[in-house]
């Protein structure tokens, strides 16, 4: 970490045409170098790591070839997640532009549950495809494989998921996470992963495909599913927040008009993080996640409205759900834990709806910092969601607790699994063993919570939206701008919402709009002068070159 120097921001500032303030966000993430933050400001396409590493690509891409001109019918079947239905969506719009035969399909979770279960399996015999291809599933889905393939369907898994150790019994097998794929950058998410087949697809048809008009959905799925915004996911990403913000897919445009997004307006990972993704999760959460698909394949602005009024009354259901239970997990933690968070939470109950403990298991670690669990109870067996701070390996955690466990999966963020009702509070006991024993091995620190410069009206000066802009993709892996102003002058400070807290506060000449999710009680201790520490964002409700702070801390 590089300690506050204003000289050398001056320094990096100026050689990079950026302000010093930005230029010590970039000190303090290590990119002292300014070759080296130059290319991380300016991510391009032409840098993506070449594919040719990737085990079994070639081979998808030439089944899929073969499927296109014998005109087979092409089953794509995704998970109901955005990753999943994006990747869905980016493979049959490819494939049906080179000439395939496609039939889009989705997992439920409340008919067969995630990945290729038999349930799905009979859905994908029924189309007649004699080809499937998994999306963001399949990875463990071992026995319908096989029995896909006993049916006379090949099948190509595509998938960014950890691999169990058993060979799977696929034609071909995506995934960068095998033990034997050379591809070196591990990060893709499924909807990554999906666009470089159809480019592979591309090279072997010889046919005539803009790959860049699919971007918009690599970065939906690529950020809703907290894959590291690092590496190719920095370049597929900035250049998909591109079309993004002026969107040209009907689906998206009408998504936007839902969610009161300003045309024309800045748009970043923050924005598709907790704005877009949402949405687009909220039918897979509460019913069926075909409309998502249909809304981002949509074709006229008509059915992509209609698409989306629906989503949009789905995701009003999901908040109203979401909040009550999550009152009701907070309750729980602090009976059950009794205050002790230094290891790992798990909370359970009857009644609860499977499709949003992944949200609350989301909401719970934002307030008690530690990894969750949250598992809703139906007829005897638990179906639950993982979520962790940053930098917390929750796969491990999950598999060391695995004999408790009916299935899991997932990655190290974001994990799923099925317990039965009667395991539960042997779950909480070792998986609070497991993460204790992992955070006391890692001596994890939460980069995210440090603060990556102080705001001083000469050295470190306010920076413009358009300055933030530059660090954008934001979110996993390149968290927002955390910032501190040392007894700034408090100018107006109120209770804004439902608990929520506005402020302006001033130091020096500069005036900073200030907003705390939440923070509506720290008002009563509020005098003429705080410090306060936060991210910055673009200010969205002034636009422009305005800037807000969000704030965590008010002291």
């Amino acid at each position: 970490m590089a300690a506050n120097d204003p000289s050398a921001a001056q320094e990096l500032g100026r050689a990079l045409g950026i302000s010093p303030t930005i230029a010590q966000v970039l000190m303090h993430r290590g990119l002292q170098d300014p070759a080296a933050a130059r290319e991380y400001l300016e991510p391009r396409l032409s840098g993506l790591t070449i594919p040719d590493g990737m085990i079994d690509r070639g081979a998808a891409a030439d089944r899929l070839a073969r499927a296109i001109r014998a005109r087979e019918r092409i089953a794509v079947f995704g998970d109901y997640d955005v990753d999943g239905t994006t990747s869905t969506a980016i493979l049959c719009d490819a494939l049906e532009q080179m000439g395939g035969d496609v039939v889009a399909l989705v997992a439920s979770r409340f008919a067969g549950g995630y990945g290729l279960s038999a349930p799905a399996l009979e859905r994908v015999r029924a189309t007649g495809a004699t080809l499937l291809v998994t999306c963001d599933c399949g990875s463990s889905d071992h026995p319908r494989v096989a029995a896909a393939r006993a049916a006379g369907i090949d099948v190509i898994v595509v998938d960014h998921h950890l691999v169990p150790a058993e060979p799977l019994p696929a034609n071909a097998f995506l995934n960068p996470h095998r033990p034997d794929c050379a591809f070196p950058y591990k990060g893709l998410s499924s909807a990554g992963l999906a666009l470089s087949l159809a480019a592979a697809v591309r090279a072997v048809l010889g046919a005539k495909l803009d790959l860049r008009e699919l971007l918009d959905l690599v970065a939906l799925g690529t950020i809703a599913d907290v894959a590291p915004l690092d590496g190719d996911n920095r370049r597929l990403v900035r250049a998909g927040l591109v079309r993004l913000a002026q969107p040209t897919r009907p689906g998206l445009v009408a998504l936007r008009e839902q969610a009161r997004m300003r045309a024309g307006g800045s748009l970043g990972g923050i924005d598709v993080a907790f704005r877009l993704a949402p949405r687009l999760n909220a039918a897979g959460r509460l019913g069926d996640p075909a409309i998502t698909v249909a809304l981002l394949r949509a074709r006229s602005m008509v059915d992509a409205r209609a698409h989306a009024i629906a989503i949009e009354a789905l995701n009003d259901e999901r908040k109203a759900i979401t909040r009550r239970i999550t009152e009701e997990a907070v309750a729980q933690v602090r009976e059950v834990y009794a205050g002790r968070h230094d290891g790992g939470i798990v909370v359970a109950s009857e009644g609860w709806h499977r499709g949003v403990v992944g949200i609350v298991a989301a909401r719970l670690v934002d307030l008690f910092d530690a990894p969750v669990l949250a598992i809703a109870i139906e007829d005897g067996v638990g179906h639950g969601s993982g979520r962790t701070p940053a930098g917390f390996p929750l796969y491990d955690a999950i598999k060391t607790c695995r004999d408790e466990l009916i299935t899991f999966g997932g990655h190290q963020a974001a994990a799923g699994l099925s317990v039965r009702a009667t395991r539960v509070d042997a779950l909480r006991g070792a998986f609070d063993d497991a993460c204790r024993t992992l955070r006391a091995q890692r001596g994890d620190v939460d980069t995210s919570k440090r603060i990556d410069v102080v705001l001083d009206a000469s050295s470190y000066p306010l920076p413009r939206a358009s300055e933030l802009a530059l660090l954008e993709p934001l979110g996993a892996s390149n968290h927002e701008p955390v910032v501190a102003v040392h007894g700034a002058r408090v100018e107006d400070a109120q209770p804004v919402g439902d608990g929520h807290l506005k402020m302006v506060v001033r130091f020096g000449g500069t005036k900073l709009r200030c907003f705390g999710w939440e923070m509506g009680a720290s008002l009563e201790r509020i005098g003429r002068q705080v410090d306060v520490v936060g991210t910055l964002r673009p200010d969205d409700w002034t636009g422009g070159e305005a800037v807000e702070l969000r704030l965590t801390a008010v002291l």
